[in-house]
């Protein structure tokens, strides 16, 4: 997941930033942290994640905390290189077989090109992996980093933390509750403080493809956008709406009203969403699992679309019950929908530098780390 408020976030940033003076190199601890521990980070499992500017990694916990670490990996942008088989290696790496490891997220440090992996082994011991320029891949050493935690709710039980993103001065997180109102967006104000909690806001979304409202439904993955001046979050749906939230005046507790804009089609499971310029143009990238029958033109459960931006920012009558609908039986939809035949059988993928994705791709059960050039 990349975020298209840029502009805003660079100014935040540099106004964080550069609060202490001109001592040291920018750093996500000045920028990001408050209260920020030292060492001791023990984590309550691991699930997704978002790596952003100057080295901040915020990783989802299975206990519904998020926990924002200063990796220190900061400096010039060095391509990793493609590895066969990177699937066996993590395993290796936990002290197993790969039949008894999960991958749960991979993401792509924007300054560094570090590569993050969060796995899970099946007796419940998790980690984050990372893998450089070098080849190597070792896990996260949080000994000596600083980190800062903070529980997302504290009457509600979370079941999981789908997507997580950055827009301006609050992280925003998206996931599934226990309570009548399942699907929460979560916002946490920056510098993110050690111990606090996040307002919590439920959605409400018509879901195309269903014909109907619906709370339930969780936000599968977002990103995050302007349109008009004003701040929104675009998420996907399983069975595939894509909608967008209002960010703007929001409180605690508040139920937030989606405009659905767009349907892929049911039966998928949205994984991963980007943004990426190519052709002059700018496109979202909405990468699915499929669990009905596999598309024609796709020869893996796992595929991508993307998307052209100018579909989601359209107003006027074309959203909800007119959304536009995606044609299904193509695999070019004239109406700026098209798939993305690099991404076939990519498990999990990220944007890396500018018009490029880094994906884990399922390769007869084998998992191969690869870099491809987006169209």
């Amino acid at each position: 997941m990349k975020t298209v408020l840029a502009s805003l976030i660079a100014l935040t940033l540099t106004a964080n930033v550069f609060a202490e003076g001109s001592q040291g190199s920018p750093n996500a601890t000045a920028a990001f942290l408050k209260n920020a521990q030292k060492g001791g980070l023990k984590f309550n499992g691991v699930g997704n994640m978002f790596a952003g500017h100057y080295g901040l990694l915020i990783v989802a916990e299975n206990d519904g905390s998020l926990v924002a670490i200063d990796t220190r990996h900061t400096g010039k942008f060095t391509t990793v290189k493609p590895i066969a088989n990177l699937g066996a290696k993590v395993a290796g790496a936990l002290g197993t077989t790969t039949d008894k490891v999960t991958i749960n997220d991979l993401k792509a440090n924007p300054e560094t090109g570090t590569v993050y992996i969060s796995v899970r082994r099946s007796d419940g011991i998790s980690a984050i992996l990372t893998l450089d320029a070098t080849g190597k891949l070792a896990a996260l050493n949080t000994a000596k980093l600083n980190w800062v935690r903070v529980k997302l709710a504290d009457k509600l039980r979370i079941s999981r933390i789908s997507a997580i993103g950055l827009a301006g001065n609050r992280v925003l997180a998206a996931g599934q509750s226990n309570d009548a109102f399942r699907s929460k967006i979560f916002s946490i104000p920056t510098p993110i403080e050690h111990g606090s909690t996040a307002n919590i806001y439920s959605t409400d979304t018509y879901h195309v493809a269903h014909g109907r409202w619906e709370t339930k439904a969780p936000i599968q993955s977002f990103i995050l956008m302007q349109d008009a001046g004003k701040p929104y979050l675009v998420g996907s749906f399983a069975c595939t709406p894509i909608a967008k939230f209002p960010l703007t005046n929001l409180k605690d507790g508040a139920q937030v009203k989606g405009t659905s804009v767009l349907e892929l089609g049911s039966g998928n499971r949205p994984l991963d969403m980007f943004t990426y310029r190519s052709g002059g143009k700018q496109w979202l990238v909405t990468h699915s699992m499929r669990f009905h029958k596999l598309f024609d033109y796709t020869p893996s459960k796992y595929w991508a679309a993307r998307v052209d931006m100018k579909i989601i920012t359209a107003s006027g009558e074309k959203t909800n019950k007119t959304a536009t609908r995606r044609n299904k039986t193509i695999a070019k939809d004239p109406q700026g929908v098209e798939i993305i035949e690099a991404l076939h059988g990519a498990v999990q993928v990220d944007a890396y530098g500018k018009q490029q994705a880094i994906l884990l791709r399922d390769a007869n059960g084998k998992l191969n780390l690869e870099i491809v050039k987006l169209p």
